[in-house]
């Protein structure tokens, strides 16, 4: 069965002044939240999560995405994304991870808003008003770390102990007065390449 929502919920949070110096551009973050009933809840160690991910998974991706894109004004508007999802107590780590892990789920998100870059992510198990974290990224560019931001919100009912907290966040511009460069100088100073970071 698809995923039984108890409520939706939207937070769009605008930065104006930060650091006593106003924005040139107000950094915008939204955030698009369902509360569902955990699908393996009552049902001990369930071994295949596969069936209820099927369900479930396809439908939440639509439904956060269409909210995002209708309060960003469309999904060429996003730069920053990611995920996040909190299971309640009586859930698994591995149930929110479930949900939100799996291509039919950010699939319809990252082709909404033409990206190439992974969706940032956040999975932790907590009782309601359990902080929500969203780590985002630019959706283009994971060097670029001027949109590595996070959003914190909470929902003040929720996760029940047999629900989980879904969520899909998003950026429209990063941080007002980013001046910490990008990932790209600190290769180039450290003399190691792009695709092997590390150097090893």
């Amino acid at each position: 069965m698809p995923a039984a929502i108890r409520k939706t919920l939207l937070h769009v949070e605008n930065t104006l002044i930060e650091g006593g110096k106003t924005a040139p551009s107000p950094l915008t973050m939204i955030a698009a939240m369902a509360v569902i009933q955990n699908p393996w809840a009552g049902q001990g160690f369930v071994e295949d999560l596969g069936s209820q991910i099927r369900d479930c998974a396809p439908g939440l991706g639509l439904l956060l995405t269409e909210m995002i894109l209708e309060a960003a004004g469309g999904g060429d508007r996003v730069e920053g994304y990611g995920k996040s999802a909190i299971v309640g107590l009586n859930g698994e780590v591995e149930h929110a991870s479930a949900l939100i892990h799996t291509l039919q789920f950010g699939n319809h998100y990252r082709n909404a808003v033409g990206a190439k870059s992974y969706l940032s992510f956040c999975n932790t198990r907590g009782p309601a008003n359990a902080p929500l974290m969203i780590p985002l990224m630019d959706k283009n560019d994971g060097g670029k770390r001027s949109h590595y931001l996070t959003i914190q919100t909470s929902v003040a009912d929720a996760p029940a102990a047999d629900e989980i907290l879904i969520a899909l966040g998003a950026s429209i511009g990063g941080r007002p007065h980013h001046r910490i460069g990008d990932r790209y100088q600190d290769l180039k100073e450290l003399g190691h390449d792009v695709d092997n970071p590390a150097a090893v």
